[in-house]
């Protein structure tokens, strides 16, 4: 039996296998497994503590900080942003307990690797794609990264199905790419990314428009887009800021490791 051959293919097809390495596949946990999922093209596989690019080097997925909900949102690692489970389904739709805002807690230097340092580089990753094209006649920019305008042009699509009295909510998008800080917080927001549409403010209501100066006082919740239009955006990686209780219910963001949690 010729043994030489066959081993050195065997070994070859091993050395090429993609994803995580052969002596941590049983350790990694489901957190670590949906940016695996959600960003197939981005990520290589994960080792000694770091999700690992494809072009080379990675970054620290958990730092092993215990944070309040304030840490959480000003310097999260890209564990922490799986922290409170985004949720989906029927019983979704009930107003969020106090300071539950899955896909609040964005990773700050894993965006920046994605989608750009600056305005400048994530400007040059931009691509322009119609909107509600039999409906309207307006565009919209948004990434290229990571399939995203792609992801985007199919939701358009399917909102341009929607009956006359659900496609108003979205006829009249308030904005998407602009780099610039989350209102009343020095973190960048994920429209500083490409990654975020606002559809019409008119329809929309945000926690900010309807706080009390008494902090200890509960939000109270307000939402009028429909639920139909939520789970269309959710089917191709989109979360709905309708769904914190710091809500938001215009403003919808690309962050399919949050829906990748409930897939498995």
């Amino acid at each position: 039996m010729r043994r030489g051959p066959l081993l050195c293919c065997l070994l070859i097809t091993l050395c090429f296998e993609p994803h995580v390495q052969s002596d941590e596949a049983g350790n990694v946990s489901s957190k670590v497994e949906s940016f695996l999922r959600a960003y197939p093209n981005f990520f290589s596989g994960y080792k000694d503590n770091k999700l690992m690019f494809r072009d080379g080097g990675g970054i620290q997925f958990d730092d092993g900080r215990s944070k309040t909900y304030e840490e959480l949102l000003s310097n999260p690692d890209p564990k922490d942003e799986l922290t409170q489970s985004y949720p989906v389904g029927p019983q979704s739709y009930v107003a969020p307990p106090v300071n539950f805002d899955p896909g609040r807690f964005r990773c700050a230097a894993l965006l920046k690797k994605m989608y750009g340092e600056n305005a400048k580089e994530v400007e040059s990753h931009l691509a322009t794609i119609p909107w509600l094209p039999h409906s309207t006649h307006r565009v919209v920019r948004i990434t290229r990264v990571n399939g995203v305008d792609r992801q985007l042009e199919a939701v358009s699509a399917e909102l341009d199905q929607l009956s006359p009295e659900d496609k108003k909510y979205v006829l009249k998008p308030g904005g998407t790419f602009n780099w610039r800080p989350i209102a009343g917080s020095d973190q960048l927001s994920a429209h500083s990314f490409g990654i975020a549409i606002d559809i019409d403010p008119a329809y929309s209501d945000y926690w900010r428009w309807n706080a009390t100066a008494d902090h200890e006082k509960v939000i109270p919740y307000k939402n009028r887009i429909p639920h139909r239009i939520v789970e269309i955006f959710e089917r191709h990686g989109f979360i709905w800021g309708g769904k914190w209780y710091h809500y938001d219910t215009m403003h919808f963001e690309y962050r399919p490791e949050l829906l990748q949690q409930k897939e498995r």
